[in-house]
């Protein structure tokens, strides 16, 4: 089973781009979008999805329109799809929605920025907070998760091209970061590391000064795969050369 999970920044300005062809190419078996910023019925041509093979997709959308939002495009149907948290506090956002496939659960995730302010940094600290209970609440149901999506946290001074100067930055914040790392070791893997060690790998890159040219970025993006599948991971990777956003995917593969 392989999974792509791509940050699209505006599914329908990706869709301009060459996205379904581009998922079509890569043939995934789900792929997990967000910042889709659309509702469902605003894709006035999803025949172009279902023509790259993707006939199955379930949305979670934000309450405000043009912002926030994930998706799940799948080739086969799941067993259940679950939307959001049932908290109207943060499911007003659109930002996780699941698919159960047997004993797996594949999940997209768009954890908020902080990077507007002190508010929203708050509110991004409480949502971490928040999620680490549902997951461990979720892993004593299901304990073969995969996790993939904009996670807005740079874990590693590796995972950054200029960890001095964005020590204060939010998403390279050290709270921010000790809260992913508490939250791997909570039972999950870094898929990507998994495999690769390099550093210069990244994820997401600023559209200011020439930044992806430069290869500037951050890796804020992770397939985060349950410790009950790390021997079932086959590989994973980056896929730098996707130009469809101002992120990259990222995919995992798993027997």
């Amino acid at each position: 089973m392989k999974i792509i999970s791509y940050n699209v920044n505006g599914i329908r300005a990706a869709m301009t781009k060459g996205l379904s062809t581009f998922m079509k190419e890569q043939n995934a078996d789900v792929y997990c979008l967000q910042e889709t910023k659309a509702m469902q019925e605003q894709i006035t041509e999803p025949i172009i999805f279902e023509e790259a093979g993707y006939k199955k997709n379930y949305w979670h959308s934000a309450e405000k329109k043009g912002y926030s939002g994930v998706a799940l495009y799948c080739k086969n149907e799941p067993d259940h799809v679950e939307y959001g948290f049932g908290v109207p506090e943060f499911d007003n956002e659109g930002r996780i929605i699941r698919a159960d496939y047997g004993s797996k659960s594949i999940v997209s995730l768009y954890i908020p920025s902080g990077s507007s302010g002190e508010e929203r940094q708050a509110f991004k600290m409480n949502w971490l907070a928040f999620f680490q209970e549902y997951i461990n609440e979720l892993k004593s149901k299901k304990k073969e998760l995969i996790i993939c999506g904009d996670y807005n946290i740079v874990h590693k001074p590796i995972d950054i091209h200029d960890p001095i100067g964005n020590k204060n930055s939010s998403g390279f914040l050290p709270e921010e970061r000790e809260w992913l790392s508490q939250f791997i070791d909570s039972g999950f893997v870094d898929s990507f590391r998994a495999f690769n060690q390099d550093p210069h790998q990244y994820s997401w890159w600023s559209y200011r000064a020439g930044a992806r040219g430069n290869n500037k970025g951050w890796r804020i993006d992770y397939c985060m795969v349950a410790e009950a599948l790390k021997s079932s991971m086959v590989n994973a990777g980056i896929i730098p050369q996707a130009m469809h956003s101002d992120h990259c995917p990222i995919w995992v593969e798993v027997k």
